[in-house]
């Protein structure tokens, strides 16, 4: 049986290209009208509605109390269409606010309730949205590691960090990409610092507010009022967090999970990296599955693995060659790929 690592993206996943995705692929209409009611319950257009527009819309489908969901349910009704009876899944992470979505596939959160933390926080998130990200890559397109290049840009951000008008933090270690998140001050030191590269870097990210930063501990604090403790269980599944650490089944504290996810996990750094290096080194996997929406996030998780010197891979071209000859890489957003690991009994 394949071994396999599932990764959940987090925001930024679903744009124009994923309008529809929910009625293309999810998996349990029970499950996704439960979702729908509590959406409609809080006031909000439900996740069908919003998935069934006419036509995509940056303002709606990208807010925080929007994509949060939508997300959500994309990565876990993808989780429930794998093939268990041909992967073995021994491990679960995600980026960012992918998180969320881990706890409910590993099982230390129910469907239920994982939408409603994912949900809950989307909309704190949006209400409150203070401060904003970018991204600027430390990778050449080679994806060559540079640790040189990498340290000069986390030097840069405490530079400007110490200055006495503005607050800027590493975000999220993504990869080849950092994303730096702080007032509107900091963001426009670093992005005026840095050279652009790519034609699109630096790139300021839409609808998106100052995530794993201190800056949010309002937020946090709004979390841990409206979402109890109660609701976290033992894991079922090995999660990996955004620090690196695993939450093992049946020896997890599950009050420090929930302290962890409503209190770190919103306001300090998260590393997909760091995540990724964990997973490849404890766990082997023979693929590395990242369940929709979108395609986004194959390159971080490919940069990730070079960082992490993973099976002897140092470049986009050594990446490219496994890749071509014995698929390392499997991401269900794209439907090529989502063949390899789709189970068909769970088709709507």
């Amino acid at each position: 049986m394949t071994t396999a690592v599932v990764i959940c993206p987090g925001r930024g996943t679903y744009n124009a290209a994923e309008l529809g995705y929910l009625a293309q692929h999810f998996p349990d209409a029970d499950l996704l009208a439960i979702f729908d009611a509590q959406r409609a319950e809080a006031g909000q257009p439900t996740l069908s509605e919003l998935d069934g527009a006419e036509r995509f819309s940056m303002a709606l489908h990208t807010r925080g109390d929007n994509a949060s969901g939508l997300i959500f349910a994309a990565s876990y009704g993808d989780f429930l269409s794998i093939d268990r009876s041909a992967i073995d899944v021994v491990a679960v992470t995600g980026n960012s606010m992918g998180w969320y979505t881990t706890l409910a596939c590993g099982g230390a959160l129910s469907a239920e309730h994982g939408f409603r933390v994912a949900n809950t926080m989307g909309t704190l998130m949006q209400q409150a949205l203070i401060g904003g990200q970018s991204i600027y890559p430390w990778m050449d397109d080679d994806w060559i590691a540079n640790a040189d290049r990498k340290q000069e840009l986390l030097a840069l951000i405490d530079e400007i960090a110490a200055r006495e008008n503005a607050e800027l933090y590493l975000s999220i270690d993504l990869g080849g990409m950092l994303v730096v998140a702080g007032d509107e001050a900091g963001i426009k030191a670093f992005e005026s610092a840095v050279e652009p590269v790519q034609g699109r870097f630096p790139m300021r990210l839409a609808n998106h507010a100052a995530f794993h930063t201190p800056l949010q501990e309002p937020v946090a604090a709004k979390g841990r009022d409206a979402l109890p403790g109660e609701m976290f269980g033992q894991p079922e599944l090995p999660l990996i967090d955004g620090h690196g650490r695993i939450w093992w089944p049946g020896a997890s504290d599950t009050q420090a999970l929930y302290d962890y996810t409503l209190g770190q996990q919103v306001t300090q750094t998260y590393s997909l990296t760091r995540a990724l290096t964990v997973a490849a080194r404890e766990f082997a996997p023979d693929l590395f599955i990242i369940a929709g929406p979108g395609t986004t996030l194959g390159g971080a998780v490919a940069q990730s693995l070079i960082t992490a010197n993973w099976r002897g891979m140092a470049s986009k071209a050594d990446f490219r060659e496994r890749q071509d000859k014995d698929p390392v890489l499997v991401s269900m957003g794209m439907v090529d790929q989502r063949a390899n690991v789709f189970s068909y009994s769970q088709e709507v």
